[in-house]
């Protein structure tokens, strides 16, 4: 699939050749994991698969949309002045509750929109495809209609979105990652604050290998919940002696000199984890600003053992991706990212040696787990923008 092919199908489908077009990343999780929820630091960055969008304004107030990924369900058609979320409306759910969010909150949206989208992120692997079908919405309908809007703020109605339209109780790195995200630049974010600063991340010789372990995500959600349950519980026996709001708010060293105050081993694990967690993404920005990835590659490492062993959400599928990552000459470090039980793992790899690479973790993890994996080399890129009509993927 490239861009003629998507300029071609808008033309078939909408019988219109005046079209604008639009993107919006992906985005992966290099530090930080589970720390987002308990006041800490996360260190995403967006990533160059995304979902493009190729839209035009309509005289009337219909709204048509269609998607090259879910050829099956047709066109979605509403009406601007029904806005409701419908099961029915399946994907488009989410441009649907952009633009009512972005109406609610007094942006002046008064025509509807014929709208292609097209995403080339795997369904289902954790590099938050949702977020970016949110965002490229939100950067079409602020230029389609003329629209100034501060970028934080449609990160946040992303977030809104997520949250009470979809009804998923999701934190706000994601949208943030991808309406924010630089070419070549991790962003350590406070996601209480949403504080941010950019780190450079230039991998002249080295790339970011995705890999997938094609194992869907099931326990996620329900392990997810009861991990923050059990971080709320961590916190209230820390506040019996320290004055804190959050465990991202204490040190290791507190951590330390207070766990005695945790009789449960299992609690103790989760919060111990949470906060080395969060140090371990404070140490990775220092470790960029110095140019020292071998260390950057450390911590991701360490990150994952902490994750299998403290936080325990990774499972066999990851931990046989990772482990063979790690036995391969050329990696520099390799971890899990996102929520865990499935998903992805990620790897910064030496670009000469990535095919290599590739396929002696895919031999390993074939034999052990009965499937493949999949594998992406995927760059870091820009957040959410406006594209040309000659842009090539």
């Amino acid at each position: 699939m490239d861009f003629q092919d998507l300029a071609k199908r808008f033309k078939e489908i909408f019988q219109e050749d005046e079209y604008r077009s639009f993107f919006a990343p992906g985005r992966i999780n290099l530090i930080g994991e589970h720390t987002d929820y308990n006041g800490g630091h996360v260190f995403p960055c967006a990533i160059t698969k995304g979902t493009y969008a190729l839209a035009r304004k309509r005289s009337d107030h219909k709204v048509r949309m269609y998607s090259m990924n879910f050829e099956q369900l047709g066109m979605i058609e509403f009406d601007l002045n029904n806005l409701d979320y419908d099961d029915a409306h399946n994907w488009a759910n989410y441009p649907k509750g952009m633009l009512r969010y972005l109406r609610e909150n007094g942006y002046s949206i008064q025509t509807g929109v014929d709208v292609l989208f097209y995403g080339n992120i795997p369904n289902g692997a954790g590099l938050s495809s949702s977020a970016s079908i949110e965002l490229v919405s939100g950067v079409m309908f602020e230029n389609l209609f003329d629209l100034k809007i501060d970028r934080v703020e449609l990160v946040k109605i992303g977030q809104q979105v997520e949250n009470k339209f979809i009804g998923v109780n999701s934190g706000i790195m994601d949208q943030f990652a991808i309406g924010m995200g630089k070419e070549n630049a991790g962003i350590l974010l406070n996601c209480d604050t949403l504080d941010y600063k950019y780190a450079p991340l230039e991998l002249e010789k080295h790339l970011i290998l995705i890999m997938n372990t094609n194992k869907r995500r099931e326990l996620a959600d329900s392990k997810y919940n009861e991990r923050r349950s059990e971080c709320e519980q961590a916190l209230e026996l820390f506040k019996q002696e320290l004055n804190v709001e959050a465990l991202g708010n204490i040190s290791s060293t507190q951590f330390e000199q207070n766990k005695h105050l945790i009789s449960d081993s299992i609690i103790q694990k989760r919060a111990k984890h949470a906060i080395y967690e969060n140090e371990r993404t404070l140490q990775a920005l220092r470790a960029l600003k110095e140019g020292n990835l071998d260390e950057f590659g450390r911590l991701m490492d360490a990150s994952h053992i902490s994750l299998r062993d403290d936080y325990e959400v990774t499972g066999i599928e990851l931990d046989t991706l990772v482990a063979a990552a790690w036995a391969q000459d050329g990696v520099l470090g390799a971890r899990m990212t996102g929520a865990g039980f499935g998903g992805c793992a990620i790897a910064i790899v030496e670009k000469d040696k990535a095919q290599a690479i590739i396929e002696s973790i895919g031999a390993i993890y074939a034999e052990k787990i009965g499937y493949k994996a999949d594998f992406y080399e995927v760059s870091i890129g820009d957040g959410a923008k406006v594209l040309t009509k000659e842009y090539i993927f």
